[in-house]
């Protein structure tokens, strides 16, 4: 009888550690999302070739300081934001849309507060400066058929010295010669790398300037990255494909 007893004892301890130990590791992920690193996925095509639909990468929440939008539903805690640093030219961050403080958007940050941007055919000026831009080969991309087609790739380098890659698929395409954008003070120009295909700062009407607040954070790296964009109803009845769907050379590269 003791022997049973001890036994359904031990039974209860072991489930009762066991389940300590999960709600001990879901209270640190939590911890870790809110206030450190936040998983996003990728999915649109408005950051190629540096980000593709299918990339899930960390955003590290520390590089610039937390506001009321780093904070799931983005509770009015507080104004401005605490521990604050400014965002780099260049970088690449995920903001809350300006136009409804909820919707996740991810792009380049191109002109910093009080800057004059301007595109002028398909070339970007910052106070009146033209970014250097050198064609350095093709993206290939796939069309809806399956059938892939190559868009033009060039390397732009921002006056800090970060370079990074744009692709321009159409000559004098509508955001490719714009008038004299003023930044704002406490405000960012946001651009996508894929210039024809984004809507970005250029369309005020959708995005426009980003407030400082609105800033969620930097991303970071990429942890997972999957082809599971390419229109494919059977995909879901053929799971032997699955491996293959996964950009394997992607996993944990830096964001650039």
């Amino acid at each position: 009888m003791s022997i049973e007893s001890d036994s359904k004892t031990d039974n209860v301890n072991g489930l009762w550690e066991t389940g300590k130990i999960i709600v001990q590791a879901l209270i640190l992920a939590m911890i870790v999302r809110v206030f450190f690193y936040q998983p996003f996925n990728i999915p649109s095509g408005s950051m190629k070739d540096t980000l593709l639909v299918g990339d899930y990468l960390f955003v590290s929440k520390l590089s610039y300081g937390y506001s009321r939008y780093s904070f799931p539903w983005g509770p009015p805690l507080f104004n401005g934001r605490i521990f604050a640093s400014k965002p780099k030219r260049g970088d690449v961050a995920v903001f809350k849309l300006p136009r409804d403080n909820s919707t996740d958007y991810i792009k380049r940050v191109i002109g910093l507060p009080g800057d004059e941007i301007q595109m002028k055919n398909g070339v970007l000026h910052i106070n009146g400066n033209h970014v250097p831009k050198r064609r350095v080969g093709n993206f290939v991309a796939r069309r809806e058929n399956g059938l892939t087609y190559r868009i033009p790739k060039f390397e732009e380098t921002l006056p800090n010295g970060v370079k990074y890659h744009v692709l321009d698929a159409e000559p004098n395409a509508p955001f490719d010669n714009t008038r004299v954008f003023k930044v704002p003070a406490g405000h960012y120009f946001m651009m996508g790398d894929n210039r024809d295909n984004s809507t970005d700062s250029r369309a005020q009407w959708g995005v426009g300037f980003v407030p400082y607040q609105n800033l969620v954070g930097r991303a970071e790296i990429i942890f997972f990255s999957g082809a599971f964009d390419e229109p494919d109803a059977f995909r879901i009845l053929t799971p032997w494909r699955w491996p293959f769907d996964i950009r394997w050379g992607r996993f944990f590269n830096l964001v650039r």
